[in-house]
């Protein structure tokens, strides 16, 4: 392994540990993902005693370049050099109270630190003290495990999970990240210990939904939340999109399948967790909307405006952010069906005008999304779909550069229109700019100032 620790910063961790007589190792993902032939700039290292020590050392060592950071209540240091983290801690035994994942730490050996590892893949450890520098030490076949793709826990399943129920979204993360599988007891302790997952806060839990939703294809994931029923404990919205109802012979698509292939269409577009999180919180209305209509089969009319109500209360439950990332989903929500609409009608420039003016800057993820959402198995459907949004597309690119419609401001302000017409703020105002909004959106005049000035005298007039 001494092949991969050429960057001279393993050289520098070698002569600190040697010169204070500590055996060190590199441990844990950087390790693990050597064998993955991916680049990691996180560097962790595990030392029998004097972990902090070994940090102010290196730090010493490198420099002002670098920065120390000590946490002693934790007994781990971190030095920040370039793009290089390097995280130090002392080899440890842990031990866990039934209602916490806070563990009891006592001061322990290489083997008892690579037993507390949460998976086989990330126990691996490689030596870089003089007597083993460059010496992988492997306990549990993690390298066998890596070539076989399989997640699994070096020890008992229910006892790693038990102890910190985290590691059950991690397995799942790992699957849905690196297309692993997890090992079946390991699966199905993660069943049976589904409900441990309650002491684990919302910001951890999120954080690795996040991760999982950013993964290759994050159905992967969410079928295993899913079917080990973790999905139903932290996000029990979304597990209300599964099944099939039939009534008259008369059945609706299973949405949360729907849901799933929209979000992976999704993420063969983009990286944009906040579209991500569209795609998935697209129809999260329809089973509140469901209706069946004798005459027409099933319907879900206005669970667009119903999902954008939805959003702030599930960003809220979930810890996800309360700002313009939430306020770019929710218009996403609101707008879906708008452009499928254009796309299944002729198309009036006024229509498109206001799916431009209220999308503004995320039209073109609103239009991607919309793509996203054609999940039909027919062929020509499909393709007729995409013929038409390519319409809608170029109508959009057409009247934007024509009309300036994008993030639209009006040519009159309200401020403009109270000084004019000698009117305080009131309902007046609001009327006159809505007038001119309408008038400009529906193409009865151009987004002039001058021409709207002339029409808001004339509308004047006309509201007394």
């Amino acid at each position: 392994m001494e092949k991969h620790l050429t960057h001279p910063i393993f050289q520098t961790l070698a002569d600190c540990a040697n010169q204070l007589g500590v055996d060190a190792y590199v441990i844990g993902g950087f390790v693990r993902d050597i064998y993955l032939e991916r680049e990691s700039k996180d560097i962790d290292v595990v030392t029998i005693g004097k972990g902090i020590e070994l940090a102010e050392l290196v730090h010493q060592k490198l420099g002002t370049e670098a920065h120390l950071s000590v946490f002693k209540n934790f007994g781990t240091a971190q030095v920040k050099i370039n793009d290089l983290e390097i995280e130090f801690v002392g080899a440890r035994r842990e031990s866990y109270n039934r209602n916490s994942r806070k563990p009891i730490v006592e001061d322990g050996t290489l083997e008892d630190d690579q037993n507390r590892r949460d998976f086989t893949i990330n126990a691996l450890a490689i030596g870089l003290s003089k007597s083993n520098f460059g010496k992988l030490l492997d306990p549990f076949n993690g390298v066998g495990d890596i070539e076989h793709k399989i997640i699994r826990t070096p020890l008992e399943p229910e006892i790693t999970y038990s102890d910190d129920p985290l590691r059950m979204m991690r397995a799942i993360r790992f699957s849905s990240q690196l297309g692993f599988t997890i090992e079946k007891e390991s699966l199905e302790a993660i069943s049976k210990n589904k409900e441990r997952i309650k002491i684990v806060s919302k910001e951890r839990i999120t954080d690795e939904l996040n991760k999982i939703i950013l993964s290759p294809i994050p159905s992967v994931g969410f079928k295993l939340l899913f079917d080990t029923g973790l999905l139903h404990f932290i996000f029990p919205e979304m597990v209300k999109l599964y099944g099939v109802e039939t009534i008259n012979g008369k059945s609706h698509k299973d949405n949360f399948y729907h849901t799933l292939e929209v979000l992976d269409n999704t993420a063969k577009k983009s990286n944009n967790l906040w579209l991500r999180w569209s795609a998935i919180l697209h129809d999260i209305a329809k089973p509140a909307t469901k209706r069946f209509e004798p005459d027409h089969g099933w319907t879900f009319h206005g669970h667009e405006d119903r999902g954008a109500r939805m959003v702030p209360k599930i960003f809220e439950s979930l810890r996800l952010p309360l700002n313009e990332k939430m306020k770019y989903v929710q218009k996403l929500v609101l707008l879906h069906l708008r452009p499928i609409v254009l796309a299944k009608t002729e198309i009036s420039d006024s229509a498109v005008r206001r799916v431009l003016f209220e999308a503004g800057d995320d039209v073109d993820d609103l239009m991607a999304l919309c793509e996203a959402d054609i999940t039909t198995k027919n062929p020509n459907k499909v393709k007729r779909y995409l013929q038409n949004f390519e319409i809608v597309r170029e109508k959009l690119k057409e009247l934007e550069e024509k009309d300036k419609i994008r993030n639209w401001q009006p040519p009159v302000s309200g401020e403009e229109i109270m000084q004019i017409f000698n009117l305080p703020p009131c309902k007046k105002v609001g009327d006159l700019k809505n007038a001119l909004k309408d008038a400009i959106l529906d193409g009865i005049i151009p987004n002039d100032r001058e021409l709207a000035l002339v029409f808001l005298k004339d509308k004047a007039k006309e509201l007394s």
